[in-house]
Formats: C-alpha cells, structure tokens, sequence
C-alpha cells in the first residue's frame, strides 16, 4: 500500500509542477503564426530582432562566429543526426545553397553533438554549408534564438542586417524556405 501512494504522489506532484510550467508558458509567449497550435506557445517571437552574437566551434575546431556571415541572408539550421526530419531537410538545403549561395544566401548548420558524428554525416551527405558543433552552448543558443523546449530540427532565417525574420520548429519544405528566402536576396 504505501509504495503505491509514494508513486501516486510522485505522479501528482509532476503533473502539478508540469501544469504550472505549461500555464506560465502559454501566458508569457507569443504565437508565432507559421507553427501549429501544439507548438505555438514553445517558441518566442523574436521577428524583427537582431540575431544574438555568438561564437562556436566548427567541425574542423575552428571558433566560429556569426559576424562572419554578415551582409547575407542566413539560414541557421539546428540539428542532429539522431533526428530523422533533420536528416530529411539536410538534401534540400543543400540544393537550396548551391541554388542562391552567389546571391547571398548562407546555411549553417548547429548541431547538438559531438564532431565525430556530424563529420560522417556530413561527408555522407555531400554538405557543403559550414557546420558548427556544441553541447550546452548550442542549447543555449538555441533559447536565444526563441527555441524554449529544445525542439529540433529548428531554423531561424536572418535578413541581410542580421536581423530575425523567420524563426520554426519542424522541417522546412524547400517552397516554404524560398518562400521566405527570395524575397530577402
């Protein structure tokens, strides 16, 4: 009997502290309009705002920072290779750079993971945008970036100024990445 009330109580407990979490989420959040309702209240709406500085490594254990690509339209990719809708988005971006990269596009790729791991799938899948790597400090950015629950794969696109233009939590389709991205060029 009281091993079954200490875990009805953990549950209760978890479930009263998720409520709040969840309550405090949905009341200080905007929507962002381009994700569904289930996502809506996890990301904050930084449209318009300057991209946070930051530096991080790159595969070849070069630091890396953001001012590098300014003056271009910059599509920053949060991924993973454990994450089957990243990896399904990776070949279109590809394209996608060989496409408009003399027009001013630049893709970046982040991943949450070690360099071992990224370089294989990077020389797998022919990447030909930089890749940076990280642990705690791609979370990190990844909440700068609106990211609040860490979702992935995740884009943030930013206008030649460096300034936020559109920021989802998903894969990307290429006519919603063009979409966004011709007009910017």
């Amino acid at each position: 009997m009281k091993r079954g009330t200490l875990i009805t109580g953990c549950i209760v407990v978890s479930c009263f502290f998720a409520g709040i979490f969840l309550a405090d989420t949905v009341r200080s959040n905007k929507q962002v309009e381009n994700l569904p309702p289930s996502l809506q209240t996890y990301t904050q709406d930084l449209t318009g705002k300057p991209s946070p500085d930051f530096i991080l490594m790159d595969v070849s254990g070069q630091s890396r920072n953001v001012s590098e690509w300014q003056g271009k339209v910059l599509v920053i990719n949060f991924w993973a290779t454990w994450c089957p809708p990243c990896l399904e988005e990776i070949p279109h971006f590809i394209n996608l750079q060989d496409k408009y990269g003399d027009q001013g596009l630049q893709f970046l790729g982040i991943a949450l993971e070690d360099v071992d791991a990224v370089m294989n799938f990077a020389n797998k899948l022919g990447i030909n945008y930089p890749l940076l790597v990280g642990e705690q400090e791609v979370i990190k950015l990844g909440v700068k970036l609106g990211n609040r629950i860490g979702g992935l794969p995740y884009t943030v696109i930013l206008d030649r100024s460096g300034n936020i233009n559109f920021i989802k939590v998903g894969p990307l389709s290429v006519s919603e990445a063009e979409q966004v991205i011709t007009p910017l060029l």
